[in-house]
C-alpha cells in the first residue's frame, strides 16, 4: 500500500523518467531502493523548481550545485535528506554524477509512509531495473535487505540470492559473475546501533569509486 504524490508535475516527470540520476542503463553504480518518497507540500516550496531539474538532467544538477539531490539544498523541508547525507558521506564527486543511478521498485513518487507488497509494482517498469542490471553498464549495484525481500516476490529477479553470500571484511553480495556484482547493504537511513556498520559499509562502497 502506498500513497500517490498529489503533485501532477512531480509525477509526470516521474512517469517520463523513472529513476534519478542516470539512466539505470548506463550507469556503473545503481542504487536500488522500495519508493520515491517526498514532502507532501513539495511543489509549494521554493525547492521545488530545483526539484524538477534534478529529475530532468540529474547529471547537470549534481555538478552544478555539488550536491548530487535536492534534499541536500537548504530550502528544502521533508524526509529524506538523511538518507541523502548518509549517501554523500560515501565520497562520491560532482565528477562522478555520470556514473550514479537511483532507481525504486515503485513506478511512481509517494508522499508519507507505504508497505509496498508485488501487487502495487508495475511488472513492465520492474522487467526494464532487470534489464539495466543484467544487460547494462552496471558494474555494482547496492541492494537493502527489505528492497530485496519485494525483488524476490515479484518473481521478476530469479537470479537475485535469497541470502546474500558473507564476505569478511567487505560487503555481502546477492549475486555477481565476471561483469557486475550486486551488493547487500544497510539502508542509508537507519542509524543507531546499525550506525557503525553502516559507516563501514560506505568505506567499502568508497574504495570502489574509480580513482
Amino acid at each position: 500500500m502506498y500513497i500517490p504524490h498529489p503533485s501532477e508535475e512531480l509525477t509526470s516527470f516521474f512517469s517520463q523518467q523513472p529513476y534519478q540520476g542516470v539512466s539505470p542503463e548506463k550507469a556503473t553504480f545503481i542504487f536500488i531502493g522500495l519508493d520515491a518518497n517526498y514532502a507532501e507540500n513539495i511543489s509549494s516550496q521554493t525547492v521545488f523548481q530545483k526539484v524538477l531539474e534534478y529529475h530532468h538532467d540529474g547529471i547537470s544538477f549534481w555538478q552544478n550545485t555539488n550536491v548530487h539531490h535536492p534534499f541536500l539544498l537548504p530550502d528544502y523541508k521533508g524526509d529524506g535528506s538523511f538518507y541523502h547525507r548518509s549517501f554523500a558521506k560515501i565520497g562520491f564527486e560532482p565528477s562522478h554524477a555520470p556514473l550514479v543511478s537511483f532507481v525504486e521498485l515503485l513506478h511512481i513518487p509517494t508522499v508519507g509512509r507505504s508497505k509496498l507488497e508485488p501487487a502495487d509494482l508495475n511488472i513492465q517498469h520492474l522487467k526494464s531495473i532487470n534489464s539495466a542490471i543484467l544487460e547494462g553498464q552496471a558494474k555494482y549495484i547496492f541492494i537493502p535487505s527489505a528492497v530485496a525481500k519485494l525483488m524476490h516476490k515479484s518473481g521478476i529477479f530469479p537470479w537475485l540470492k535469497s541470502t546474500p553470500q558473507v564476505i569478511s571484511g567487505n560487503l555481502n553480495i546477492l549475486f555477481q559473475n565476471q561483469n557486475k556484482t550486486v551488493y547487500s547493504h544497510l539502508h542509508f537511513s537507519v542509524y543507531g546501533k546499525f550506525q557503525e556498520r553502516k559507516v563501514l559499509e560506505s568505506s567499502y562502497i568508497h574504495n570502489l569509486l574509480p580513482k
